[in-house]
This record gives C-alpha cells, structure tokens and sequence, in this order.
C-alpha cells in the first residue's frame, strides 16, 4: 500500500487574522522589545557604574599619592660584633689542683680547638695622591659577612642548670638546649664541660660523652681522683649546628668490674654550671623587610635579651602613647618567656650592641626623621610622595632603615597625622594584616576590625564548655597537644598545662577519661599508669594486657580544688618489663618498653562562673584586664603631663600584659587625666600610673579605701600614720571601681612617692621570679640591694595588705545562686530546718484547731 505524504495526512486550513489578532500581536512584540531593551540598558548601565567606579578609586588612588617609580635598595642590617674579631684564642693555664683529660674525637684523635685567623689584608699601592677610604655601601650588597667574632654561651644561663647538673645511674643522661641566631654562620665550636665525679667509679669502664643533636662529638674517661675537677674540651663540627639544638652529657658509670646496679647512690657524676659552649661564627647581613617582621627587631632565635629603644617625641600625646602601648604589647606576645629590654631614648645616637630603635609620630613629633635615609622625603613635616606631593592625612606609614653604618635597625611607624600613625601601629599589632607586609616600605591605606573574641575564650586556658578533648589544649609553643609516645622502664611522665579559667569555681563531678596505650612485654603484675594534678596523685589503674593493648581507657576524678589557672597533668608509666631484671647484673632490659597518651583523652568539667575581687593573685594571669584577650575592655590613664618613669611603667605594663594574653589584635587605650572620657571609667577596667602627687585616679587612695599614700612622704593605714624619708619603695593596689555601671571593674593603681618608686613597679612587671608573687590586694615593694637580679625571687621584699572588702561577682541561674548560698553559709542550714520546722508545726496546729472548731 502506498502511503501518503506526511502533509496530506493533517488537515491543514489557513484562517485570516482578525485585528483583534493583529493588535495582540503587536502588543506582545512591544511587550519582549521593551524588555530586551530594559535588560540591556540595565545591564549597560550597571557596567558603567562598575567602570565608574573602578575609575573613581583608580583616580582616586592616583589623586591621592604616587609612589617612587624608583624605590631605593632595601637597607642591610650588620649588626656589630659583641666584641672584636677573634684572634686565636688564648687558653689559660689550669690550676694546679685541676686535671684536664685529654679531648678526644670520637675516631679517638685528640682534639684541638683552633679559631681561624682573619686573613691579613693587602698593602694599598703607593700612589702620588692619597686617595680617601669610601666606606662600602651595604644598601647596594646582596651579602655581607662581618668579622668573626666569638660568643661564650655559659651552661649556668639555662634555669635547668642550677647550682650543678647531677647524673645518675649505670647510663645516666642530661640535656641542655641552646638556639642559633638567625643571621650567624658558624665558622667553628667546642665544648667545655667542666666535671666531678663519684671516686667509686672505675675508671677503665667509666667515661663522659658529649653529644650534638644526637651526634657523638667527644668522649673522656672518668678517672679523677676524689674531690678533683676535670675538663673535657670536645670539638663540634660546625654542620651539626642547627636553629635549634640540644647538648647531651651522658655518662656510662660503674663501680665493679663485674657489675653494677643502676639504683646504687655511688654512681654519679655533676657537671658544673661554668661548662660553656664557645662558638666561633660571622655575622651575615640582612636585607630588612617587612616579609620578615618582626626580625631583627625580635628574634626569637637569639642568645641574648632584645633591646628595644623608643625614641621620645617632642610631646607625648595620647596617640603617641596609645601606639606605642598596643605595639609593645604586641612585642610582649611575641617574646612570651623569653626576656626583653625596654628603654626610651631621646635622640640618635650612642646606641649600644645589640640596640633596635622604634620612632612612633609625625615628623612634626619626630624631627630625628628628616635625617634618616628614608623611601620616602620628609618636606615641611610632611612626608612626600613621588610626584613631590603631602601624602594623605589618612594613610599610614611603615619603613625600615639602619643607623651606625647598619648595625641598628630602626623601625619607623610615621604618617602625616595621629591617624595615620595610629592605622600603621594598628597593621603591625594585628597578627593576620602583619603578616602581608613586604619591602623596606609599607602604605597602610586601610586596615579591617579584628573581631573582639568572648571574655572566656583564652587559647591558652581549658576551652569554656563541659566537655572537650586533650587536642583542644595548646602547650607552651601554641600548638595542639597530640599523642604523646614515652620509652623506658624509667620513662619520664607526659605532662601537660590544665590551665582553669580565672573565674572558673569548679563543683563536684569533674572527670577525665585517659586513653592510652602501651607495648607488650610488659609485667601486667608492677606495670601501672598514673595521674596526678602538679605533685597530688588523683588515680591509678594496672595495665592488664600481657600482649600490650592498642587502645586502653580509665576513668578518674579531678578534684575540683585541685584545678587552678596554673594547673598541670602528670600521666605516668610505670613499666616493668616481662621476667623482670637480669640476674647476673640486677640491670634491667627495658628499650622496648613504651606507653602512649592519644590526644582523643577526654575531660567532662562542671563549673559555675564567679570570682572574688579585688585580688592582685589574678593580675598574675591578667584577670580582669585579659578578658577579653584583646585588651578591649582595658584603659590606662597617665597624669596630663606624664614623666619619662611614667610613659616606662606604661610600655612595661603593656608589655606584661602582651606576655600573658593571646590574641590577634591589641585594643586597649591610653588617655590623659583631662581627657578620660566618662564611658570609659564606666564600662573599662583603668590602670593608674604615676606618682602620689600627681596619680591620674586619687580616688583609688581615699580613706575607706584601706592604704593611703599622702603628702610629707606619709603614709596610712587605718588609724596608723608614718612618715618616711626617703620612700623610694612602689605600691601596687587594686580597687574596685568607684564609677562602674555594673559594679564589676577594677582599677589598678601602680605609684610610688617618686620615680624611683615606679622604677621598682617597672622592675616587678619585667621579672616572672617577682611578679608571679602578687597576692592580696596591695602590695608594697621594696628592693633587697641595689640593682637586685632579675632571676632571684628574693631580690624583692613584699609586703601584702588585704585591706577593701572583697566582691563575688557571679553569673549564675536561681538554682546555683541557692546552692552556692547554702555552700557560702552551711552554719545557716540547721537554723533554716528549725525554723522552717516551727513554721510548718504552726500551720499544721492553726489548721488542727480550725478543723476542730468547725467540728462542733
């Protein structure tokens, strides 16, 4: 069958369109016209718009400043040598009573310590006009090597070290770290340990091993004759000398000649604090940039304290005082334990070794900068860009440079106004915007608002909820505390901080459930892992499995009154290895052995939020002035026309609290006594500095605030009153605040009669070993000698007075307020049941009399 054409098969009939069809028609063409050209014109003009804006800000850039087409070569920092170039160096001769053993290498050559001689330079050519030496431009040097020099690096400089190193046992062992600075190239190295050691050693079987980084570098017999004192003279090859390193002193000890017992007291040997590591090295120069901040103005690497110099400015204002707050705290985060020098200048010159120089302010402030070798020129105290033009008032200012011929880095926070100073500052004191920073030259145009973190989120302390694992806490270095593996029969404990928060009051029920695991061979009979808060032990548990076990857990209470800011876990192994020691020697096989702490341990805590204040024991951990961590709730008022001792008490106590606080950003203020704005004595927590006459807050010292500094060199307390001269003692005090909102701030007060006063505040806020001793809630100081170290805790004498009313401030709910009334006042409970019994036996007799009378 033939099939039809697809359009025969559909009837197809043409219609003619009516006008009403057309008129549809014709408005829907409009209709789609009309959008399309509403979209392409919206979409035009918003391109547009972007363009113009771009243009505007690009303009506007361009309007605004223009940099060098040119920049300078970055400056090099050379830092001077401590001391001249090192010769050969002289050994003296011993003493008489002294036998120095011969150093041996570990290939069994004696060793010799030898220090290269710097290469004699050559004789200039005779010439018939005597040319002037030009000194080399080390901005245009990409590399430069300064003249070798020595540094002696005593063992006695590590608290570790005490009065002498002791060592213990058939194979005892002791450490000592050290850094290497990081613009050093050693050239060379030897240690001298100086040693005693047991006389029932024998000598034949006995020796000392020097070790770097876990490298043999030297060993010496033990042969000394009783109450002789050895010296051990070990080359380290200069290869092993790392960023970070440790020494070892290990000695192999035995008192027979068959055999010897690690736990007999006769095998010991003590190496004495004056052992010394010498290093012979040359300074390399840097190029400075901002990449590396904040080297070389701190660096954590370095042997010897950082020297910070602030230059003073014409007139210290407020701005001036707030930048160099934040940023001294800033450098106080930085440095943490290790220890640092502040001073303010008042020109530029004179700078000793190892000296660093910051200049704050305006060139109006500063005028030292129109002589500094700068990136950008300094016209009519404003600073200009590469069109000769004033940079904007709103733009701050970052540039390195060098003074002495390189060998003091300068750092230059500057703008054309206290705002622009006050942006700069802000950039450096941020973490996060500090780290962009690149080139000898930095333009802060903007810099964003650092969220302020919650008043209980301290990184350093236990997190602010019930329940959190061990990785939730960070060590010492700001890490995260991972699984921990120990060795040994002997192993040591795995310590790490269990730090309370300030306002933490802990109740009943506070647990930690341990997961670990450990090794097989062990003597599940005397194996044991324990847990102790500081030196308290809290539980104990037998490891049970004689094939080891992957994974182990127990449960152990925490005390709640052993859990303080400054708290610390112990979890020891107790490892016994399998058939216990060797019965021909008594020693004991245990290399195999280890135990393992998994970060995935476990804490559950219940706590109520609430402290008592004033109380200067929480100023050790910067409560309240801590919280939260930015320092944002904090202002320090200095007298309207601030001292030298005061603008030096303000960066030490900035630095203090730089020290013991963790946050990216620093927001703390500092005003003038005119100045201080009533929403800040309101709402902030004040620190006071100045002297007596001239203290910025007097209210701190009114009658009913207990000690009272007064006028003639008085003093008073209660009814007492005394008058001393001269009173050159400081006085730390807290109060509560008189203008708080809430009731719940403090003020600090750090005075004295005189300066000289303040120099002892400033010397308590630099030392751990003195401020770590506040308590109470004054505290008056005194120095025990002149110029006392900073490393004795008895340098200082206190005197601790609890003299305001102490206030609980709390945040509780109705049935914590009722339980922590009842456990404040427990000898109100047996009234409360009497009474409340005679209350109800009334009722029940008024209700049995009603009941009878309506009876009848």
């Amino acid at each position: 069958m033939k099939k039809r054409p697809f359009s025969a098969r559909l009837p197809i009939t043409f219609h003619r369109p009516s006008q009403r069809d057309l008129r549809n028609l014709m408005l829907c063409g409009f209709g789609l016209v009309s959008g399309l050209v509403v979209v392409l014109s919206s979409g035009l003009w918003s391109d547009l718009a972007i363009g113009q804006n771009l243009q505007q800000r690009e303009d506007q850039v361009i309007r605004n400043y223009q940099l060098p087409t040119a920049p300078a070569p970055a400056p090099i920092y050379q830092p001077a040598a401590p001391s001249a170039p090192a010769e050969a160096p002289v050994e003296e001769a011993p003493p008489e009573s002294v036998v120095e053993p011969a150093a041996v290498e570990p290939g069994g050559e004696k060793a010799t310590t030898e220090s290269p001689k710097p290469e004699k330079p050559e004789k200039p050519e005779k010439t018939t006009a005597e040319k002037p030496v030009e000194k080399p431009d080390r901005t245009a040097q990409k590399q430069y090597l300064g003249p070798l020099s020595q540094y002696v690096l005593e063992f006695n400089r590590s608290p570790a070290m005490g009065n002498r190193m002791r060592i213990e046992g058939v194979f005892g062992e002791q450490r000592l770290g050290f850094t290497r600075p990081n613009n050093w190239q050693v050239k060379g190295a030897k240690a001298v340990v100086r040693f005693q050691h047991s006389p029932a050693l024998v000598a034949s079987r006995s020796n000392l091993i020097v070790r770097v980084n876990d490298t043999a570098v030297g060993t010496v017999p033990l042969n000394l004759k009783d109450g002789q004192i050895g010296e051990a003279v070990v080359t380290i090859p200069p290869n092993l000398i790392q960023d970070y390193n440790d020494i070892a002193v290990v000695a192999q000890q035995e008192n027979s000649q068959t055999c010897s017992t690690s736990a007999d007291k006769s095998l010991w040997t003590e190496v004495l604090p004056d052992s010394k590591l010498v290093m012979d090295y040359q300074v390399q120069g840097v190029p400075l940039d901002f990449s590396r901040y904040p080297y070389p103005f701190f660096d954590p690497l370095a042997l010897d304290s950082a020297r910070l110099s602030y230059l003073a400015p014409t007139q210290v204002g407020e701005a001036w005082m707030t930048a160099a707050s934040r940023l001294q705290a800033s450098m106080g985060r930085l440095a943490d334990f290790r220890p640092m020098d502040t001073q303010i200048v008042k020109d530029v010159k004179g700078f000793k070794w190892n000296d660093r120089l910051i200049i704050i302010g305006t060139p109006e402030q500063q005028p030292a900068l129109k002589g500094l070798k700068l990136p950008l020129s300094v016209v009519a105290d404003r600073f200009q860009d590469g069109s000769k033009n004033a940079m904007p008032d709103d733009v701050g200012l970052l540039m390195l440079t060098t003074l002495q011929n390189g060998s003091v880095p300068v750092l230059v926070v500057t703008g054309n106004s206290d705002a622009a100073v006050a942006k700069a500052a802000q950039f450096l004191s941020q973490q996060q915007t500090s780290q962009i920073g690149t080139s000898a030259l930095v333009v802060v145009n903007d810099v964003s608002e650092v969220k302020t973190p919650n008043p209980r989120d301290w990184p350093r302390f236990v997190p602010d909820r019930p329940q959190f694992n061990l990785s939730d806490l960070k060590g010492g270095d700001g890490q995260s505390y991972k699984d921990v593996t120990v060795k040994g029969a002997s192993a040591p404990p795995v310590e790490f901080n269990f730090r309370a928060l300030p306002d933490d009051r802990f109740v009943r029920g506070n647990s930690m459930t341990l997961r670990y695991s450990y090794s097989a061979q062990v003597d599940t009979s005397k194996s044991t892992v324990s847990v102790f808060i500081g030196d308290v032990g809290v539980g104990s548990k037998k490891l049970a499995s004689d094939n080891g076990a992957s994974r182990e857990s127990f449960t152990v209470d925490l005390p709640e009154k052993l859990l303080r800011p400054n708290s610390k876990i112990r979890v020891a192994f107790n490892l016994v290895p399998k058939g216990g020691t060797d019965k021909s020697c008594g020693r004991v096989a245990d290399q195999q052995l280890f135990g393992t702490v998994h970060s995935d341990t476990q804490f559950n805590l219940k706590r109520q939020i609430g402290t008592d204040l004033p109380d200067l024991k929480l100023l050790t951990v910067g409560y309240p002035f801590t919280a939260p961590q930015d320092l944002s709730r904090m202002a320090i008022v200095l007298p309207d026309n601030p001292s030298e001792a005061d603008v030096m008490t303000l960066l030490k106590f900035s630095e203090r609290m730089g020290r013991i606080s963790q946050s990216s950003a620093v927001k703390h203020e500092v005003y003038k006594m005119g100045s201080l704005p009533q929403s800040a004595k309101e709402y902030r927590n004040l620190v006071g500095i100045g002297t007596r006459e001239r203290f910025p807050l007097p209210q701190v010292f009114e009658p009913d605030k207990g000690f009272r500094l007064m006028e003639a060199f008085s003093k008073q307390m209660g009814k007492a009153q005394i008058q001393t001269l001269p009173d050159n003692g400081g006085v730390i005090k807290t109060v509560m605040s008189p203008w708080s909102k809430n009731g719940d701030r403090v003020v600090l007060a750090l005075t004295g009669q005189t300066d000289a006063g303040l120099k002892q505040v400033q010397d308590v806020l630099g030392s751990d070993a003195w401020f770590y001793q506040l308590q109470s809630d004054t505290a008056l100081l005194s120095a025990s000698q002149a110029n006392p170290s900073p490393y004795d805790p008895s340098g200082y004498q206190f005197q601790f007075l609890q003299q305001s009313p102490t206030k609980t401030l709390e945040n509780l709910n109705i049935l914590n307020r009722i339980r922590r009334f009842l456990q404040s006042n427990f000898l109100l409970l047996p009234t409360g049941i009497i009474l409340l019994s005679l209350l109800m036996y009334g009722i029940a007799q008024l209700y049995l009399k009603r009941v009878a009378g309506e009876t009848k």
